[in-house]
């Protein structure tokens, strides 16, 4: 979506626009000062404490039950260090030099992304919000290209990095809305990132378990595979900050769409807790990922939650 420059430079962005600057010179420091950098504004929003906070306690609680109080608040902390150095490597994806790290990409699976594309139907990625999307997607695709899907941003400045900062690196950056343009994508042989692990409400989700809790899934990851008529391959990514390398892998997903959408909704969910549980601190558990429940089941995130969404559609036209 282009941003109409007048909206870029309203007075009231200049303040983003000076940390856009800092964060342009950031993200030229050298690999292992970004990560201390990162992992020091993870420890200030930690310690802030606040709404993203509340969310991630209420995520960390509701999905790790096994875990201690004591564990769980340190799932909760190692998250926000992990976010903050997630959100370096998200500035130098779209800001900054990533050549510099591309020998640091490991590549798990391959074979089943490759074997997918040569059937020549293209190949429906689908994705979750894992800290390190946006780094490892620009490295992996410098090395195999593939298109992305993408839900658009409120604030115009942001957005229109995002977008810039995409382009730099995928064959094409498709807004989430336009599912017949990355149809006709994989149906030229593309292949296509889409997240699978959005809440866009009841409309367009089915409920499927995760980490035992009824979470709702979107069906447009089966839609668009089956617009496409293309497989599908699951794609998840990881940071070893002891090695200060970055690893993706891929898994093929037989027999998709099924036809079913719960059973196939439930299906990559049940992928996307294994792959979580590799490194439960590497996903983006600063969202509110069961914000849509079923009649009967209360919000995970208390009252505060809902008098915002309340606030929010009463701003909507």
């Amino acid at each position: 979506m282009a941003v109409p420059a007048s909206q870029l430079a309203a007075p009231r962005h200049w303040p983003l626009w000076v940390g856009v600057g800092v964060a342009w010179l950031a993200c030229r420091l050298p690999v292992s000062w970004q990560a201390s950098l990162g992992r020091g504004l993870g420890r200030l929003a930690w310690r802030a404490g606040g709404r993203r906070r509340r969310i991630a306690d209420a995520n960390i609680d509701l999905c790790f039950p096994e875990l201690s109080p004591r564990e769980r608040a340190g799932l909760v902390r190692r998250t926000f260090q992990a976010s903050g150095i997630g959100f370096m490597e998200t500035v130098q994806a779209w800001l900054g030099p990533v050549d510099t790290v591309a020998d640091r990409l490991e590549c798990h699976g391959l074979d089943d992304l490759l074997e997918a594309q040569a059937e020549g139907r293209g190949v429906l990625l689908a994705g979750a919000h894992f800290l390190t999307l946006d780094l490892t997607g620009a490295l992996l695709a410098s090395r195999v290209p593939f298109d992305v899907v993408y839900r658009g941003h409120r604030n115009p400045v942001i957005e229109w990095l995002m977008v810039r900062g995409r382009r730099r690196h995928y064959g094409a950056v498709i807004e989430r809305h336009e599912l017949r343009q990355a149809a006709r994508r994989l149906r030229e042989g593309h292949i296509v990132w889409y997240a699978a692990d959005q809440d866009y409400g009841r409309r367009h989700s089915v409920f499927a378990p995760l980490f035992g809790e009824p979470a709702a899934t979107v069906v447009a990851t089966a839609r668009l595979a089956r617009m496409g008529g293309s497989p599908v391959v699951f794609y998840s990514h990881f940071r070893d900050e002891e090695t200060r390398t970055w690893s993706v892998r891929f898994q093929r997903v037989e027999e998709f769409p099924s036809g079913d959408d719960e059973a196939d909704a439930a299906r990559l969910n049940a992928i996307l807790e294994s792959e979580i549980r590799r490194h439960p601190e590497q996903y983006l558990w600063l969202h509110r990922r069961f914000k849509t429940r079923p009649d009967g089941i209360e919000s995970p995130y208390g009252t505060w939650g809902r008098r915002r969404k309340r606030r929010r559609d009463r701003q909507s036209p």
